[in-house]
């Protein structure tokens, strides 16, 4: 299982202003220039620069643009179904543009059934470093090391994280043990299997340095929930977890 690229680890040195844009279809780098538009859906060039959803009769041909004005890029929805954005803010059709923040901008576009397909947008911002640092190479955040089995069961766990839901939660691994059942069969998933995996990465990333808490809660008698979203926050903040890993769900 390949560790996915993702806009959310960061870009490489641009011109300020620049949109990098990204799905699973391939991806999009623009210089800002005023009047400028990127389109995305579901059609092909020319009636869309960034293909997403092609197999979703529910997104439109053209569901979304990018147009660059008042120095910032502004996000509208042309398709029929919502467009979702981090804190579960939604953009319907009539929807007024919204600008794009500096940095890193996951988008959802709502699908048929409980599918959401993502579009990943970054835009760079001005480097603000002293000169003799402004050629250095970024520091990225630390990743943390994750088997094919931990990775699949942490992105279930985990997935609303993944969807920049506002204020998430774990699944219970009662839930999980029902979503891993149907994409892995056969896979012998059961509770106390999802607790001892879960144990043995909280002691590895824990010897390791992690930076979140992660001891357990005493009185709970076993894995608090606290515990796992500590776990599910510093995999995401480290960009050990990134979105497009949320295909692991569509397989």
């Amino acid at each position: 299982m390949n560790v996915p690229d993702s806009l959310a680890r960061g870009v490489a040195p641009a011109p300020p202003g620049t949109l990098h844009a990204r799905t699973v279809n391939g991806g999009v780098e623009v210089v800002p220039r005023p009047g400028l538009t990127v389109r995305f859906g579901r059609g092909d060039r020319p009636d869309v620069d960034l293909c997403v959803g092609e197999d979703d009769l529910w997104v439109s041909r053209r569901h979304g643009e990018l147009t660059y004005r008042k120095h910032r890029w502004w996000l509208r929805n042309t398709g029929q179904q919502l467009l979702r954005l981090p804190r579960g803010r939604l953009m319907h059709a009539t929807t007024e543009a919204v600008p794009l923040a500096t940095g890193y901008t996951p988008v959802f576009v709502r699908g048929s059934g409980y599918r959401e397909h993502l579009v990943e947008l970054y835009v760079s911002g001005h480097d603000e470093e002293r000169a003799p640092r402004r050629c250095t190479d970024t520091l990225p955040p630390k990743r943390w090391p994750l088997d094919d089995d931990e990775r699949l069961l942490l992105v279930v766990l985990g997935q609303r994280y993944l969807l920049y839901e506002e204020g998430p939660r774990p699944l219970s691994y009662r839930q999980a043990v029902e979503q891993l059942a149907y994409l892995r069969p056969g896979g012998d998933w059961r509770e106390r299997r999802i607790e001892n995996r879960i144990e043995a990465v909280r002691h590895r990333l824990q010897a390791g340095g992690f930076p979140y808490p992660l001891t357990h809660d005493k009185a709970a008698g076993g894995p608090s929930d606290n515990l796992l979203h500590n776990l599910l926050r510093g995999l995401v903040d480290s960009t050990t977890l990134v979105p497009p890993d949320l295909d692991l769900l569509e397989d």
